[in-house]
């Protein structure tokens, strides 16, 4: 008969240490990911990440919890409508890991600040392992990209959820080997544009449904509001659970090909002596950035992979 005595007491990261080892977690507590917008999928994506172990957090939107926020987000709720969203944010962070290192910023992005608040970010925080572009502001999103690659940071950006339904179709993928996403095309379109020649997103390839009514609606007087498009509780979750998910693993993968590089002899950055930096999948955020901003002519990718 087993002794109860002898079993080590149960903790939060009890179940990680199992396929990470004590060196995972703790590289993950060190490590540093900014969230940029805590909707629906970023909302998701920061809890995910906190129970996956991520200790230093850097989240940043300027909104406030409104009521059609709680069909999808992990921080609304009936008695959050009317709070900050940093704030809802901070305090589950809390109620997960009250160790965690969190570094709220309620600032509404604009692609005219997004430099000088992501430089400010590092100038405080240091250099981050991962940014999280949850945001659904083109401008913005395309200026993020924009200094990520600049700066060589490692960033993943979460394109359209909206009026789609199933999650089988969501896929990490290159920003120009998307289909079927009316955000992705345009930046697709506003990338090559500026000059960013590679940029991993999450996308579905699911087309889009459909609003009941919608052909009559498509008859709306020019200057109208645009009517907002609607989203299935369950899909912007998922979405922010996947980018979680890629970002633990690129980072837990990052220091374990580092450490098989070291076994094997390398060059400086990590990759194999006349070589490419060593990955354990296919992500390349695992061992290198994100994006990349062109200064000469494009890698070469085959014409059947990009989109017009």
């Amino acid at each position: 008969m087993n002794d109860s005595r002898d079993i080590a007491p149960e903790t939060a990261t009890s179940r990680l240490e199992l396929m990470w080892g004590q060196a995972g977690l703790d590289r993950l507590r060190r490590s540093l990911v900014v969230v940029l917008g805590v909707g629906g999928v970023g909302s998701n994506c920061v809890e995910a990440l906190v129970r996956g172990g991520v200790g230093r957090l850097v989240i940043v939107d300027g909104d406030e919890v409104a009521p059609s926020n709680i069909n999808r987000q992990a921080i609304a709720f009936v008695d959050t409508v009317g709070k900050r969203k940093v704030e809802a944010m901070r305090d589950l962070i809390a109620r997960i890991n009250p160790e965690a290192e969190v570094s709220p910023i309620d600032v509404f992005l604009k692609a005219e600040n997004v430099p000088a608040l992501m430089d400010g970010i590092i100038s405080k925080q240091g250099m981050p392992a991962y940014v999280v572009d949850a945001i659904d502001t083109v401008s913005a999103k395309l200026a993020v990209a924009s200094w990520a690659a600049e700066r060589g940071v490692p960033l993943i950006s979460s394109m359209g959820g909206a009026m789609k339904l199933d999650p089988s179709k969501l896929r990490v993928c290159d920003v120009f080997e998307t289909a079927n996403d009316p955000l992705a095309r345009v930046m697709r379109k506003e990338c090559r544009k500026r000059g960013i020649d590679r940029l991993t997103v999450l996308s579905s390839f699911e087309e889009p449904m459909r609003r009941p009514g919608g052909a009559a609606r498509a008859g709306r007087q020019a200057g109208a509001p645009k009517a907002p498009l609607g989203t299935a509780s369950y899909l912007p979750p998922i979405m922010g659970q996947m980018i979680a998910g890629h970002v633990i693993r690129s980072i837990i993968d990052g220091a374990q090909a580092k450490g098989r590089g070291r076994a094997r002899g390398t060059e400086a950055g990590g990759a194999p002596a006349g070589g490419q930096p060593a990955t354990s999948h296919p992500d390349e955020a695992a061992a290198a950035p994100a994006l990349r901003l062109r200064t000469h002519e494009p890698a070469s990718m085959p014409a059947g992979n990009r989109k017009a």
